[in-house]
């Protein structure tokens, strides 16, 4: 039988990236002097998960579908994408703005990069005093417009900017512009997709002086103009009972504040389900034995898994993803 797995982290150093992953989550990412990301689980081609934990240690992702097929990913998961594992999930710390930068959809990612679009969502972790988050447009504004300001280095005049504080949770379609700002740690759960425009890189240089390739043609193919009334999610948690953050055609996400052991049948889908820890540690039991998941990890609980029980070590956090 299956059981549930966790990956070796895929550590990426970035010219935005912080060192808060190895306080807050006792990530060993040495040499790198600091990690922008840690990819939890990949199943992106140049960067496949690999197991770390039982008998199908040093498997990656991929190997693992071709061998279980539906009874690892579920059998409408592995109709539609195959060996393809179809989400990434990434931990994310920033010591200074991201890029400014949207994503394709599905259609012109295909077309374009034969990879499927990205669609993410966030959720805060750490935030520091006044750290900002930067998604859609503060107002409508047309192409022409939105080009005048990119030219023109006003840009920022035109974007929704939030402040971020542990808890928020953003939805990030792909056509949304965004970025995430200084001093924030951050969950992300996407499309398997690493297609990325950028729009602006704040006239900054890498470490050879040159600046980065901006897409600006792209992004002007992609991007989604209209102003939204809200761009943060808005739920209520309530302890031992799901909170739906997200439901979409990609992935539904819920979070759980779990305060005593609770089962949780999986009966009612056909995938497999993601767990992350983001606060305290609980017990993962499943028919066949008990897996540890603390602050920081990341597991995938096979399809064929429907039955499981979480023991709370004291107040535990997590979120629970799967493909509807």
């Amino acid at each position: 039988m299956l059981y549930p797995l966790k990956f070796q982290p895929i550590y990426k150093d970035k010219i935005w990236g912080g060192n808060r992953l190895k306080t807050l989550f006792n990530k060993d990412f040495s040499p790198l002097p600091n990690c922008g990301e840690s990819w939890e689980l990949s199943g992106v081609k140049e960067n496949l998960s690999v197991v770390e934990n039982g008998f199908l240690a040093g498997n990656n992702i991929s190997e693992l579908i071709e061998i279980y097929m539906g009874e690892l990913v579920g059998e409408k998961v592995f109709e539609k994408f195959g060996t393809d594992f179809p989400l990434l999930v990434k931990l994310l710390d920033t010591d200074s703005y991201l890029s400014i930068q949207v994503h394709p959809d599905d259609v012109y990612a295909m077309k374009h990069h034969q990879s499927l679009g990205k669609t993410e969502m966030w959720i805060v972790l750490d935030a520091q005093p006044g750290a900002e988050i930067i998604t859609g447009f503060s107002q409508e504004v047309t192409k022409e417009q939105y080009t005048e300001h990119l030219n023109s280095g006003r840009l920022k005049d035109i974007l929704n900017i939030e402040k971020a504080a542990p808890g928020d949770v953003y939805y990030i379609p792909a056509g949304r512009i965004h970025a995430i700002g200084a001093g924030i740690t951050l969950l992300e759960i996407q499309q398997t997709s690493d297609v990325t425009y950028r729009v602006y890189d704040w006239d900054r240089k890498d470490e050879n002086g040159n600046y980065r390739d901006l897409h600006t043609e792209q992004a002007l193919e992609v991007l989604d103009f209209k102003k939204y009334d809200s761009y943060k999610t808005d739920y209520t948690l309530e302890k031992d009972t799901p909170a739906e953050l997200v439901r979409s055609p990609y992935f539904t996400t819920r979070m759980i504040e779990l305060g005593k052991e609770r089962e949780f049948d999986y009966s009612f889908v056909d995938s497999f389900v993601i767990y992350c820890c983001i606060q305290g540690n609980c017990m993962i039991n499943y028919p066949g034995g008990v897996e540890v998941m603390q602050a920081g990890d990341t597991i995938l609980v096979p399809a064929e898994l429907k039955s499981i029980t979480l023991t709370p070590q004291g107040n535990c956090k997590v979120t629970e993803t799967y493909v509807a």
